[in-house]
């Protein structure tokens, strides 16, 4: 008797949606990432630590690509790239991170400066939201957003994700103070009818197999 194949576990090393590509990061990335990031400065360092230590080399860019792509490996954390259909340059960066406790995942994101408001980060968190509960199986998925970064809390909200706090004085500013923090979250039982759930999507796994 042929005994049917076990379905394919995560995680999700490729993902494809109508416009974009989301993939884990890999070394020979450095270059474009460089490219998006240094383009992207006076945009980006407002809101993102990180940001205020660019720009860095592409060697240090090598590096930290291959910090991610090891951590991927071991299921330690997934940092996606965010690319245009041909994938030649870099749209943004996501992340299905682990850093919020089990069963759960924080998703964080940012577009490079051209890109912004054509609904990418929402697009590509709406995928990696369909990621997380149909492949992840989690219970629970994070969205951090500054108060005063309205735009990048318009995610959250259009793809039903619930405003659950405000977090006061949680997120260092370029000037050293602490500014408060927006927490939206999505539950597992709220996925199925949330504008997420309906971006259509495909996943594959690291070795090509597709998942979803």
């Amino acid at each position: 008797m042929i005994q049917p194949e076990l379905p394919v576990p995560g995680p999700a090393y490729r993902i494809l949606t109508p416009r974009l590509v989301l993939r884990c990061w890999e070394p020979r990335d450095a270059p474009a990432l460089k490219a998006a990031v240094d383009a992207s400065l006076a945009h980006l360092a407002p809101w993102l630590a990180w940001a205020r230590n660019e720009p860095t080399s592409v060697q240090d860019k090598i590096d930290l690509l291959r910090t991610w792509r090891g951590q991927f490996d071991l299921d330690r954390d997934f940092v996606y790239g965010i690319f245009g259909p041909d994938e030649r340059w870099v749209i943004g960066s996501s992340g299905l991170h682990t850093r919020v406790g089990a069963h759960a995942r924080e998703i964080a994101y940012w577009i490079r400066v051209e890109q912004i408001g054509r609904g990418y980060a929402t697009e590509a968190t709406a995928a990696l939201t369909r990621v997380g509960f149909e492949i992840e199986h989690l219970t629970r998925i994070d969205i951090r957003v500054a108060v005063d970064n309205e735009r990048s809390a318009n995610v959250p909200r259009k793809l039903g994700y619930t405003h659950e706090a405000t977090l006061r004085r949680r997120d260092p500013t370029p000037h050293g103070t602490l500014r408060d923090v927006m927490l939206w979250t999505m539950l597992a039982d709220e996925y199925p009818a949330s504008p997420a759930a309906t971006l259509p999507i495909e996943a594959y796994d690291a070795a090509g197999r597709r998942i979803l």
